[in-house]
């Protein structure tokens, strides 16, 4: 049996890549590969991804991909990256090579100051991450708001994972122009001592302006925003509350009226979010994520649950 080589990603792996990642993710639902790896791995203003690859001869038939990531924390910014795209080729599964992949990835994210690494990973890759020393924290508290009673039956039966590809809508407004004058501002509910991500006007463009990906942007009342996107759930249209940004003075009333005016305006059966603190609104039927965390350049432990001011944004599959 021949060794395998471990070695950082270089620019020319990328055909072998995007083949692998979407025979093995389903990117082909999204269409444009290239473009959605490139903005993904690429573009991220907190910097190009971290990856390796495991290549037999010329083959490459295995990869590991960080995004960098960056949090605000008690007014200080904290450098980490999100586990997202891992793959391996069908013929050399059961080799150890995930196992080897992260690993190398863990020990180089060290060396360049990242602080942890922090995902959501399903049933099927759950193990392989706590055998690795990762740590579950929970799950963040998802709510959903029933546009009418009428959409109870199609909610109460999405019990399937979500569509990956977004529904095109004309609600709302284009990102680019949607989200000027929330930089910086951090979910709605957020607390001062929470970990939030560093939500520059850079970031939050680059975040949710992939046009394949159909984020759209509604004004609040006294300059905040609801980012949102719809999906299939199902039968059930879902309206996806990615982010609720500059509204820490609105009532959560005004939040879910806002919430409200979109589910008519698209015809979404519910929309889902993940919950702030304070929230007593309704659970979908479906799980939420579960939030997982592996220490990297850093003694500290892993912030608690309630520490981490998250939204779907944050956290969902891209």
């Amino acid at each position: 049996m021949r060794t395998l080589t471990i070695r950082p990603l270089a620019d020319a792996d990328e055909p072998q890549v995007l083949s692998l990642l979407t025979t093995a993710l389903g990117w082909a639902e999204v269409g444009d590969t290239a473009r959605r790896y490139r903005w993904k791995h690429v573009d991220n203003p907190f910097g190009r991804s971290f990856g390796w690859v495991a290549t037999d001869r010329e083959r490459l038939v295995g990869v590991r991909l960080f995004m960098r990531w960056r949090f605000r924390w008690n007014g200080e910014l904290v450098n980490a990256a999100r586990a997202v795209d891992t793959a391996t080729h069908m013929e050399y599964r059961g080799r150890g090579i995930f196992s080897a992949l992260t690993r190398q990835g863990l020990g180089a994210l060290a060396e360049v100051g990242v602080a942890f690494v922090f995902n959501t990973p399903n049933d099927q890759s759950r193990p392989g991450y706590l055998k690795l020393g990762w740590e579950l924290l929970g799950q963040p508290p998802v709510a959903v708001q029933l546009r009418s009673l009428a959409a109870l039956p199609r909610t109460a039966r999405a019990r399937v994972p979500a569509a990956l590809e977004s529904l095109p809508t004309a609600c709302g407004l284009p990102p680019g122009e949607g989200l000027d004058g929330v930089a910086n501002s951090a979910p709605a509910g957020t607390l001062p001592d929470q970990l939030v991500t560093d939500r520059t006007l850079e970031f939050l463009r680059w975040r949710y302006g992939l046009p394949q990906l159909h984020y759209r942007v509604a004004r609040l009342e006294g300059g905040g925003a609801i980012v949102f996107r719809l999906r299939r759930r199902g039968a059930a249209v879902e309206l996806v509350v990615n982010d609720v940004l500059g509204a820490c003075d609105t009532p959560a009333s005004a939040i879910a009226r806002a919430i409200r005016r979109l589910l008519r305006a698209t015809g979404a059966d519910h929309a889902i979010r993940i919950a702030p603190c304070d929230h007593r609104g309704q659970r979908l039927p479906v799980r939420g994520p579960t939030l997982a965390w592996r220490a990297v350049a850093t003694r500290s432990p892993a912030p608690p649950l309630h520490q981490w001011a998250l939204s779907m944004g944050d956290i969902e599959l891209l």
